[in-house]
């Protein structure tokens, strides 16, 4: 395979040729990691500058077509859409994340590597005499990158973990040795080996996460940011008691006061700019890691700069933000409910787009050559956040069947997004499993925000307490994560089928309302599609990496279904 591991490659190269004289003085300190500093300077290369936010949102139920004819796409953003195997290149693309993600786990390998060089040990077995030499914390900032970016990479490119077939799911390669051939061949393994050795990773990290050493702590694994990646991972991998034990340490015993802090947000300019700054500042209690990227996806996602899909205003009045919800809001319709969010996202609605957009991820344009208007798009996004961890831990408390704890949780989100007037009195779990249970499930035509749940994991009856308070916890998630790439895993995990329909003006709407109606099923991604694992990049496969398997023939009546015929639950 050809190697993504190309800073390794060269520290190879290097070390062959080191006899010749023209290579006596090290050309790239990278090359001979000879200090703590140097171990220090290399970890700030282990976080990834590729994201996963633009293909993680457009292959959720986030978006829809909202017209045939809509010009406002690109043959990238069309596979994207479709959950097609991508060929077209673009900064967001898949093979950007994955060489990314290899290439900081290549600088995590090669910073591991020299740890044991300066204190004379030679692998993890050696953790306590690394320890002892005062290397923990440099120590831990590597396993938790490896870990975080093998994470990240069997999520997007496999099967979500299960205690049932992830022993036979195909996994991702993972990476703990610095590369030294230069043409390597890897074997993909299973997805529970790949989880298994995480887990090694962060456990080990975990013990010595320290803030000690960073100058900006948000750009690094500080603790707090490693604790929410652990509740994740266990959230993940099915370890309820852990996740809720990992959030606990994140969260402290005062959540409320490190929520983000939505009325202050909601009180500043109606900007993008403005608001958005202030979602990603890395000053703010609620923002646990930050990432910067290459990435266009403010400027698609946050504003109609690619106007063909998008999260629209019908989506929004039946499924998300401005749907009928369990705190009360009895009306529908943009005039009627923008007063109970502290911060209301923004309606762009014209002839070639109709977006509800939440100013979140910014879109920084670095010009190379302003005269040809040229350059470079970035982005910065928060990986981890105090909101994610406590409705996580919300989900591990409903999975353990903890549920008036469970609730209390819900109950300290909604109070940091609506405002008090309209959300004075706290739920009770009889209110949210009464409320939930009297909805029907969505279909592709009759949207609500409730879908059925698919996990390969053992929940209650459809209606029954649990499956209706995860109902509400997966709800609230798919609003605060919106923006963030983050409900695309939770439709893997717990087998959410979402459809792919064309949408058309409606005639019948009225002002302040939705502009849009369904008019065509196209797709649905069901329970065992084994699109769900998005396809490894193109070059990879061709140089010998088995690629996900694919079904290459639709079933007929899922192509192109009339109105009519709703999309099947079952």
């Amino acid at each position: 395979m050809k190697t993504q591991y190309i800073f390794a490659a060269s520290l190879m190269l290097l070390g062959l040729v080191s006899c010749d004289k023209f290579l006596d003085t090290m050309p790239d300190n990278r090359a001979e990691v000879n200090s703590v500093s140097k171990v220090r300077a290399l970890l700030t290369s282990g976080y990834p500058t590729s994201t996963y936010l633009l293909f993680n949102e457009y292959m959720s139920d986030n978006v829809d077509n909202i017209g045939d004819d809509n010009p406002g796409t690109s043959r990238f953003m069309d596979q994207i859409y479709n959950w097609q195997d991508v060929t077209e290149t673009a900064n967001d693309d898949p093979k950007n994340f994955w060489s990314d993600s290899y290439m900081c786990i290549a600088h995590a390998n090669q910073a591991l590597d020299a740890i044991y060089t300066l204190t004379g040990t030679s692998s993890l077995e050696d953790e306590a005499a690394i320890v002892a030499a005062g290397m923990g914390a440099e120590l831990a900032e590597a396993l938790l990158i490896r870990a975080y970016n093998h994470f990240m990479l069997v999520n997007e490119f496999c099967l979500n973990y299960n205690t049932l077939t992830s022993s036979k799911d195909l996994g991702i390669p993972y990476m703990e040795q610095v590369e030294q051939e230069l043409n390597p061949q890897y074997d993909r393994g299973n997805v529970a080996d790949v989880y298994a050795k995480i887990q090694r990773d962060l456990e080990i990290g975990l013990k010595y996460v320290s803030d000690g050493y960073y100058q900006v702590p948000k750009y690094h694994f500080n603790s707090r940011a490693a604790y929410a990646f652990a509740a994740r991972f266990y959230l993940y991998s099915e370890q309820w008691e852990k996740a809720a034990e990992y959030a606990t340490k994140c969260l402290g015993s005062q959540p409320a006061t490190v929520l983000r802090n939505w009325e202050a947000i909601g009180k500043l300019e109606s900007d993008w700019d403005v608001r958005s700054y202030e979602f990603v500042k890395s000053t703010s209690d609620a923002n646990l890691l930050m990432l910067t990227g290459y990435s266009a996806f403010g400027y698609y996602f946050c504003y109609p700069g690619m106007t063909k899909y998008s999260h629209n205003s019908y989506l929004s009045f039946t499924e998300v933000g401005y749907a009928k919800n369990v705190w009360g809001n009895t009306q529908t319709g943009w005039r009627n409910v923008s007063p109970w969010y502290y911060m209301q996202p923004e309606w762009y609605n014209g002839a070639t787009y109709d977006l509800i957009a939440y100013f979140k991820i910014p879109y920084m344009f670095e010009y190379t050559d302003p005269v040809a208007r040229i350059g470079y798009a970035h982005s910065v996004c928060p990986a981890f956040t105090m909101d994610e961890t406590l409705l996580n831990r919300a989900e591990a408390y409903v999975m353990m069947q903890r549920y008036d704890e469970a609730t209390a949780d819900i109950n300290t989100w909604i109070h940091s997004v609506i405002k008090p007037a309209y959300f004075s009195q706290d739920l009770t779990t009889e209110d949210i499993v009464a409320f939930y249970s009297a909805i029907g499930y969505a279909t592709w035509d009759a949207p609500t925000i409730k879908k059925k749940l698919n996990p390969a994991f053992a929940i209650g009856a459809d209606g029954s307490i649990q499956e209706s308070m995860l109902q509400c916890v997966l709800g609230l998630k798919r609003m605060d994560q919106m923006a963030q790439g983050l409900r695309w895993f939770d439709i893997k995990r717990y087998g959410i089928e979402i459809w792919r329909r064309t949408m058309e003006p409606d005639p019948k709407a009225e002002q302040y309302d939705a502009a849009l109606k369904p008019m065509r099923l196209d797709d649905v991604l069901t329970v065992n599609d084994p699109r769900r694992a998005m396809q490894l990049p193109q070059d990879v496969i061709s140089a010998g990496m088995k690629g996900n398997p694919r079904i290459t023939d639709k079933p007929a009546e899922i192509v192109h279904q009339p109105l009519v015929l709703p999309v099947s639950n079952q």
